[in-house]
């Protein structure tokens, strides 16, 4: 049994302490007393900016690659 509260009681003092921050925590749009609601839709909209700047920073990466290959190739087969 003392083998489980040494487990068990770490993880559950981190589950408190992170109730009690993301309480605690104001987001930026949050007008008012901020509410899990509120909250979670922040996350969502900084979660979906991420997701898209990955994706249009890979797509350009993917792009430039494909037009410098390309270039390569022209320069280095003619010489």
């Amino acid at each position: 049994m003392d083998a489980l509260d040494n487990v068990i009681s770490p993880l559950r003092d981190f589950t408190k302490d992170s109730v009690c921050l993301f309480k605690r925590c104001h987001k930026p749009d949050c007008k008012g007393i901020p509410s899990i609601s509120s909250s979670y839709f922040e996350f969502t909209k900084v979660a979906l900016c991420i997701v898209i700047n990955i994706a249009l920073m890979g797509f350009i990466e993917l792009f430039v690659k494909l037009i410098f290959i390309s270039i390569k190739n022209i320069i280095v087969g003619s010489t």
